[in-house]
């Protein structure tokens, strides 16, 4: 069943009120087992009501809005003019759907590596950056503990935020996919990293799960241009920290990322 507009909105303001409030976690009752964590009643209550909001694209506008994705992709010389054709791009159904600004890339724009998540969060989308909330502040932090500082430039499968900060759909990600190109042809990276299953998923094209591809090393070579790197999928920081029992898994990738880059691995 499809959400009322009116039910949107009301999810979108609750959301909206809690943040400001400076609700960032749900508790319940009873102490949790953090080894294995699931979701508290109150934030599957929210996922449950932003599933659903979703665009939906069939067909010929599906079609025409990835074509004009490519073309204005491949319009773009620099990152920065990549930057601006992402911003007029009215393609993607995210765009309607609470977002107030797209959120396309920051770091190096000579970086050796290319790091790749899955969509902006609310901390994103109101600063315009990616990864600038809590899970990014730990992903810089273990960054710089690989040696990777300035050697990174750090975009998302998609460029604007889901709503109730839900995983983008595969569609969404393969509206904002030309654009995800373009930032590898003109970066041309030594590595790539992947963070979280959907953004493996959609760069490699793969129904695997994180946890049967993180810490293999796989290929991403475009069709057009001869551009390919080796792709280091890995653990979102989201998810470490939910779960810091995971991180000794990705400081163990980020390692072998870095000796990668280095020539040494």
């Amino acid at each position: 069943m499809n959400a009322q507009p009116h039910d949107i909105a009301a999810v979108e303001s609750l959301l909206a009120f809690w943040r400001d409030a400076g609700v960032d976690a749900c508790y319940g009752e009873a102490p949790v087992d953090h080894t294995h964590i699931a979701p508290p009643p109150a934030v599957k209550a929210v996922q449950k009501a932003t599933a659903s909001v979703v665009t939906p694209m069939v067909g010929a506008n599906a079609a025409d809005a990835i074509a004009e994705a490519r073309h204005l992709a491949a319009g773009a010389a620099t990152l920065q003019d990549l930057a601006a054709a992402v911003a007029s791009f009215e393609g993607c159904p995210l765009r309607g759907l609470g977002a107030t600004q797209s959120v396309f890339g920051r770091g190096n724009p000579n970086a050796p590596v290319l790091v790749i998540g899955e969509g902006p969060g609310a901390d994103e989308d109101r600063v315009g950056q990616p990864f600038v909330g809590t899970a990014g502040q730990l992903l810089d932090r273990m960054l710089a503990a690989a040696g990777l500082t300035d050697r990174v430039f750090i975009t998302n499968t998609v460029f604007w935020r889901p709503p109730g900060n839900r995983t983008p759909t595969p569609q969404e990600q393969a509206v904002c996919a030309p654009f995800v190109e373009r930032v590898f042809a003109l970066l041309q990276p030594k590595a790539v990293l992947l963070l979280g299953a959907a953004s493996a998923k959609s760069v490699l094209q793969t129904e695997e799960g994180i946890m049967k591809t993180r810490g293999q090393w796989k290929e991403w070579r475009l069709a057009e241009g001869a551009v390919s790197a080796p792709v280091m999928p890995t653990l979102h920081p989201a998810f470490l920290l939910r779960q810091p029992q995971a991180k000794r898994q990705v400081w163990a990738d980020l390692l072998a990322l870095a000796a990668k880059v280095d020539g040494s691995g």
